[in-house]
């Protein structure tokens, strides 16, 4: 209860170059073509786990998450083939890293830096119910052990460094995808993907869904930009 307590608590507002050089760094994991096939591993745990919570929420009955070293990933649930559950589920998982990224800023311009790490950690632990390959679980696990590292040894900057660049990390890192798989849609080599589920489930075309995609994450990045260094 003592550790529930302190993370609801605000802390004191770390320097502002402690923000801009998270943001700098989240940057430059995201346009790295060395980093990013590694990093990229994050918001495909984001992403799942956005279509995991969907099928949960909209009564679905969900079968289990796989994570896989290419960084692709799977959620499998069953129920109706057509109708809003499934419409939900698939269109929940390119929006997820960009919404919790937003609501990580959000607690971090109020002073809640435990609170950030502390459930990057609640939500990595609950996502390791539902995983069912031993790469998830071994994903799952290492990234738990470096928030929970950083949480325990590091001085107060350095934690709030580290959860801005998770912040900053998830709303960026959110918008590669989405350039990615329409870049695949056009030289037709995601025909499974989600906007392409999508258009067959809604009719409306993938590229819209595509579009929605990106003009959500650029909103919520937009908004972080201003929580943190509004």
């Amino acid at each position: 209860m003592d550790i529930l307590r302190r993370g609801l608590e605000a802390q004191p507002d770390p320097p502002r170059w402690v923000f801009v050089v998270a943001a700098v760094l989240a940057a430059m994991t995201v346009l790295s073509d060395r980093v990013w096939p590694i990093a990229r591993h994050v918001i495909t745990i984001a992403h799942e786990g956005g279509h995991a919570l969907a099928a949960v929420v909209s009564g679905r009955r969900l079968a289990g998450v796989r994570l896989h070293s290419d960084t692709s990933g799977v959620t499998v649930s069953s129920g109706r083939p057509t109708g809003p559950g499934v419409i939900a589920t698939v269109a929940a998982g390119y929006p997820t890293p960009s919404l919790l990224g937003l609501g990580a800023a959000g607690l971090l311009a109020t002073g809640r830096t435990s609170l950030v790490l502390q459930l990057c950690v609640a939500l990595l632990l609950a996502m390791l119910i539902v995983i069912r390959n031993g790469f998830g679980v071994v994903s799952l696990l290492v990234s738990t052990a470096a928030i929970l590292g950083i949480s325990w040894f590091a001085p107060p900057t350095a934690r709030a460094g580290f959860a801005a660049y998770i912040a900053c990390f998830l709303l960026l890192g959110a918008l590669r995808p989405v350039v990615e798989v329409q870049r695949q849609r056009r030289r037709r080599r995601a025909r499974d993907s989600d906007p392409d589920q999508l258009a067959r489930l809604t009719g409306l075309t993938g590229v819209f869904w595509v579009g929605l995609f990106g003009l959500i994450g650029l909103a919520c990045t937009a908004g972080g930009a201003v929580a943190l260094f509004g």
